[in-house]
């Protein structure tokens, strides 16, 4: 399972000129979504994309809801995003909700021998709705992540206005982008000689 799938899921929130959009805010925002991710989620899930309807879009948005107290839990005493604030559900809950999640989609061993090669065990999820398989291979992520090395690696972007959680690739990241490293360093520039200014 690719752990960083779960970070795509909380940049479904996204900062734009206009203000905070959700990229999963219709189904139709939410099948695309699926399909640009499909090569992250199980093989499963590639052979039968889930119909993706309100109550659909409406339990990923639970998981994402979830994910990202996690995630602000994570990476505290730092702040969390600024698209979550007051609006996040309790850790507890959403610790509950993820594994409850994880579960719905029980997962068989399957072992796949090409011939001329060594075999490879797969874990397969074994549910027979494919929405239950999203649902679940999304959580799994988020456990993954959450439960693996790269939780130590979760920051909160430090750029004005961006709301993204990102993983730190190298010592001295503050930004998940360098756009918003870019506008950063402006934003700061432009205080200083302000502050110069009002001396």
């Amino acid at each position: 399972m690719n752990e960083l799938l779960a970070l795509e899921l909380t940049r479904t929130i996204r900062m734009t000129q206009d203000g905070p959009a959700d990229t999963i805010a219709t189904p139709e925002g939410l099948a695309t979504w699926i399909r640009e991710h499909a090569p992250e989620l199980s093989d499963d899930l590639r052979q039968e994309e889930p119909v993706a309807d309100e109550d659909l879009r409406r339990r990923v948005v639970a998981v994402r809801s979830a994910v990202r107290a996690l995630f602000a839990r994570a990476v505290a005493p730092s702040r969390p995003s600024a698209a979550d604030a007051g609006r996040l559900p309790d850790p507890d809950d959403a610790l509950a909700l993820l594994n409850e999640v994880a579960a719905l989609a029980p997962v068989t061993p399957r072992l796949d021998w090409p011939v001329g090669e060594a075999p490879l065990v797969r874990q397969v999820p074994s549910a027979p709705d494919p929405g239950d398989r999203l649902l679940a291979a999304l959580a799994r992520a988020a456990i993954g992540l959450l439960g693996g090395p790269l939780r130590a690696q979760l920051r909160t972007c430090l750029a004005p206005r961006c709301v993204l959680y990102f993983v730190k690739e190298h010592g001295r990241q503050e930004w998940c982008s360098t756009a918003c490293g870019n506008r950063a360093r402006a934003a700061r520039h432009y205080e200083r000689h302000r502050a110069g200014r009002v001396r």
